[in-house]
């Protein structure tokens, strides 16, 4: 058995991105995933385009953690629906049906984590690859 490096470093140009379909609102750029780096979880920045959202869904055993690197919208949860802002966190535990919704004029950016994985890096790997924008970039300091 290979024994895997101590630390995986990447850049966001070594981030693979993928748009799981074609009428999606949003995409997700892989930072680290079982698949490419045999690890329990998802880390990703999602990127929703304005007026994008989720589709309504939940995760039966994951915990899903979204951090608002940029823009604003809504999560909704639970009958709940909470505003969200660059700053601000919100987690979704498992079993509960959830959209996270763009309701800005710019893109939203989440830096979002899932835990375990219950087959949603192979969700997004089975979409369209894409590459991030100049624009994406720069949101991540590197345009």
């Amino acid at each position: 058995m290979e024994t895997p490096d101590p630390v995986i470093v990447r850049t966001p140009a070594d981030y693979e991105t993928f748009r799981i379909k074609a009428s999606d609102g949003n995409y997700m750029a892989m930072i680290c995933d079982p698949i490419r780096d045999k690890v329990p979880f998802n880390a990703f920045i999602e990127v929703f385009e304005p007026g994008g959202a989720t589709p309504l869904h939940h995760h039966g055993h994951a915990h899903e953690m979204f951090f608002v690197l940029k823009g604003e919208g809504v999560s909704h949860c639970g009958g709940l629906t909470h505003k969200i802002r660059t700053g601000d966190s919100f987690l979704v535990r498992p079993g509960h049906d959830h959209i996270v919704e763009n309701t800005g004029a710019a893109k939203l950016y989440c830096l979002t984590i899932m835990v375990p994985n219950e087959g949603f890096a192979e969700l997004v790997r089975s979409g369209i690859p894409m590459a991030m924008s100049a624009a994406d970039l720069e949101v991540l300091d590197r345009g």
